[in-house]
């Protein structure tokens, strides 16, 4: 095959990619949209029934301390609401990678309290949510530093 039949064959793949692109982008954005309203609802809120929309046919948990799927969440939410009822998480970034949506939130379990640093990983399939990851770590009294958890 000639120079010329390869970029010729290259061209119609070159136009595609910025279409492409902007479809994931799209799709990026959207899945933020899902995961901040489900973490809103189903975290501040405490509303498992306007959260549990936003699930897909299955619901797989990393964390140890909770079990899958969507009664895993109910159970939890019924957890803050008895234990935590002012338990309260402000996004301090969003991030979308594909079907991965992450988010770090400062989460304050009672007013007084230093909280905690969050970052909750979600896996989206088809706009729903699928699988979850999370790690947390306390917000010390003094650091080391002087940059701050957020």
């Amino acid at each position: 095959m000639t120079r010329m039949a390869y970029v010729l064959a290259l061209v119609p793949l070159l136009l595609a990619a910025p279409a492409a692109m902007a479809a994931d982008a799209k799709q990026m954005e959207a899945n933020k949209k899902v995961v901040i309203d489900f973490y809103d609802k189903a975290i501040n809120k405490k509303d498992f029934d306007a959260a549990k929309v936003h699930f897909g046919p299955k619901y797989i948990q990393h964390n140890p301390r909770a079990a899958d799927g969507p009664e895993g969440l109910r159970a939890f939410i019924g957890f803050l609401k008895s234990k935590f009822p002012q338990y309260q998480s402000t996004f301090k970034r969003v991030f979308a990678d594909g079907d991965y949506v992450i988010v770090h939130v400062h989460n304050i379990p009672e007013p007084g309290h230093r909280g905690r640093a969050i970052i909750d990983i979600f896996r989206l399939e088809n706009g729903k949510i699928v699988e979850h990851w999370d790690v947390a770590q306390d917000i010390p009294e003094k650091a080391l530093n002087n940059n701050g958890m957020f």
